[in-house]
């Protein structure tokens, strides 16, 4: 059997927590790979609504969670959310999770210094939740960052501490914005080690021994391709690598353990934040989008915009995200248009192109080029197989799947978990 990785196909919030749920089911393992507590999942098991944002979503399964190395965690959020889950019923305890130890922390500072850039960044935002994501990964790649393992050696903190601090501080005090004291910050880091201490360990030599021992692990993506910040709209983007390829990095693992990759889009397109989106309505199709898909972020609760299903930005998503399989979402919000529109390509300074390019001023110049189809009257909510879809229904997806060139393996009919129709299993390879 095989492991599989699951990742976003557009600009993220595609109803990955139903799939993931379902899939976390059936793996032994589930490993966060990538992001922090920008990105959420809402799961919904009975009568419970579990919203997660830091824990892997196998922990309401009862499977065992990984927070891979390529993970920021802010300990605070990471605290919280599992005094939440278990306030519902879940129990999180170092039997069910291990955290990577050279896993990079969020400090306070962080968010601080998010915030205060968005501000001087004025009607230039990025649009980025404030929750010191970016900041945490510059630490990272600027070895300045404390990480889990840290917590453990007082006096590496202390030292290390002195470095971070004259970073940002020199930053914050440019920006305009209340500088840190390192008395405050070793408090609250030598307050966090013996709540988060228990949890760590090498996640590298647990996981070499699940492959060992043919367990079947799912690598739980956060955020989506065209959010990844080499790959997606630039700069408009989240600050880590949300591709297949990044799975393997950030969980300790060589390439070959990630298996099959599975790519979560919605029927049509959502993005929340700023930045390029070509095929979004401002008209009542594109109300009616949000109001019938329940358009909010997990996380931020912002609204999300909507447009037509853009198979170009999706094709895109699949050849550099390693997609080999489509789990698609949503479809039932689509029941009873008159007619629907995919986006096969743009036309950019009176040229047609099927990719969206890296520039910025290309981007926001792309103008969809349509492909008008039919819609269906009957609806498609619940359906758990291809014969009680409108045939209309049907060939929309089979459309969907000759533009992305790559199969459906999974298809979402509403957020109950059980339905979905299932063309094949992704743990099969």
């Amino acid at each position: 059997m095989a492991n599989v990785a699951i990742i976003g196909a557009q600009w993220g919030d595609e109803g990955k927590g139903k799939v993931v749920d379902w899939l976390a089911s059936r793996a032994d393992i589930v490993v966060r790979f990538q992001g922090g507590h920008n990105a959420g999942h809402t799961l919904v098991v009975g009568n419970q609504t579990y919203k997660l944002s830091l824990l892997p979503s196998g922990v309401v399964r009862g499977k065992l969670g990984v927070i891979g190395n390529g993970v920021v965690l802010d300990p605070d959020a990471l605290l919280s959310e599992i005094e939440k889950v278990t306030a519902q019923g879940l129990s999180v305890t170092p039997e069910n999770l291990r955290i990577a130890e050279n896993t990079p922390l969020i400090l306070p500072l962080h968010p601080a210094l998010d915030k205060a850039r968005e501000a001087a960044r004025g009607g230039d935002k990025i649009g980025t939740t404030g929750r010191g994501i970016g900041p945490a990964y510059e630490d990272k790649v600027g070895r300045r960052s404390i990480r889990l393992c840290d917590l453990a050696e007082p006096e590496t903190l202390s030292k290390k501490l002195d470095e971070l601090l004259l970073h940002h501080n020199s930053l914050l005090r440019g920006l305009g914005a209340p500088e840190f004291e390192k008395a405050a910050l070793v408090e609250k880091l030598l307050g966090w080690a013996p709540k988060l201490l228990p949890f760590m360990e090498a996640v590298w030599e647990r996981l070499d021994a699940a492959r060992a021992e043919g367990k079947r692990v799912l690598f739980e993506g956060a955020q989506a391709v065209m959010l990844d910040v080499d790959h997606g709209t630039f700069p408009y983007v989240t600050s880590s690598n949300t591709v297949a390829g990044n799975a393997a990095a950030g969980a300790g693992v060589g390439p070959h353990t990630v298996g099959n990759v599975l790519g979560i889009a919605k029927a049509y397109t959502t993005r929340v934040g700023s930045g390029p989106f070509p095929t979004e309505l401002f008209d009542d199709t594109g109300k009616l989008l949000g109001e019938r898909g329940h358009e909010f972020g997990t996380v931020t609760g912002r609204p999300r915009r909507c447009g037509w299903f853009d198979a170009c930005l999706v094709r895109q998503a699949v050849k550099v995200g390693g997609v080999q399989g489509l789990v698609l979402t949503k479809l039932d919000v689509l029941d009873g248009l008159p007619e629907l529109k995919i986006c096969t390509g743009y036309e950019i300074g009176g040229e047609r192109v099927r990719r969206l390019p890296a520039g910025m001023q290309a981007q926001a110049a792309a103008k969809p080029i349509y492909e008008t189809i039919e819609g269906w009257s009957g609806s498609t909510r619940g359906a758990r197989s291809w014969g009680e879809l409108p045939a209309q229904a049907i060939k929309y997806v089979r459309r969907i799947e000759e533009l992305v060139e790559a199969p459906v393996t999974l298809l979402s009919t509403s957020p109950e978990r059980d339905d979905t129709i299932t063309v094949s299993d992704p743990f099969a390879g």
